[in-house]
């Protein structure tokens, strides 16, 4: 099994674990902003019509560039997870302490929260769309569809970026993690939401007062990317390594 560890204070509270949360807060609201901002934008050009293929894609495109972006630009201080599921899958693979991925957790969703108001503010007050099931969709249905999703977000985190073998494979990981992101919400969308992610479905949530079904996206990512987590550290990689402290 993998080396699971709580962690100690003095580390989760060192001046470089508050540059790394600081990173994960910043990428998660640079990464929901346009997320979300995308939605908006759509809503807005189309006056509130349904979502068309067309749109579907650029919304999937835009999440996926942006995810791309935030991952990098955290990789080197945060390891740029910008994702509470991404994060409890790591911990749960033992690469990162449980005292530090919850900390990471609060700055990840207050990160999402900010982004969200300052979508209200600088769009006039316009709605933030939430993630919700398509007409059709059980709850059930949506939080499998989460599970395996997300499961194929943070086993795409783990092969490119959290495995030591990874060898070369590190320099793409930000790309293969935003292409993964992008097509998920492009198989995904019309019918869960395609969220991957609960800070990404949280800060909407807050910003927007409408909690109704948002159980269903911490639930399906976190299982999905508890599952990877497992899966990939105990069977593809060796243990007779340090913990990374870091994704990228």
């Amino acid at each position: 099994m993998a080396g699971i560890a709580f962690g100690r204070f003095d580390d989760s509270f060192s001046f470089g674990s508050f540059k790394a949360y600081l990173a994960e807060f910043i990428s998660t609201l640079l990464f929901v902003f346009a997320g979300v901002g995308s939605a908006i934008a759509f809503n807005k050009v189309t006056s509130d019509a349904p979502l068309d293929p067309s749109g579907l894609v650029a919304v999937a495109v835009c999440h996926g560039f942006a995810l791309f972006v935030a991952v990098a630009v955290g990789a080197n201080i945060s390891g740029g997870h910008v994702n509470p599921a991404v994060t409890f899958g790591l911990a749960l693979g033992g690469q990162i302490t449980i005292l530090t991925g919850l900390l990471y957790w609060v700055a990840q969703l207050l990160g999402s929260i900010v982004a969200c108001f300052l979508l209200k503010v600088v769009t006039g007050g316009l709605a933030v769309p939430v993630h919700s099931l398509a007409a059709g969709v059980g709850a059930a249905e949506g939080v499998v569809m989460e599970i395996i999703i997300t499961f194929a977000l943070v086993y795409t985190v783990y092969a490119t970026a959290a495995d030591p073998k990874k060898g070369s494979l590190g320099v793409i990981a930000p790309i293969a993690i935003g292409f993964i992101v992008g097509a998920n919400i492009l198989a995904a969308g019309p019918f869960s939401g395609g969220s991957m992610n609960p800070a990404r479905s949280f800060g909407p949530a807050v910003a927007s007062g409408d909690f109704a079904g948002n159980w269903v996206y911490w639930v399906g990512p976190l299982v999905g990317g508890g599952l990877a987590g497992l899966v990939y550290s105990n069977v593809y990689m060796h243990h007779d390594h340090a913990p990374l402290s870091s994704v990228v």
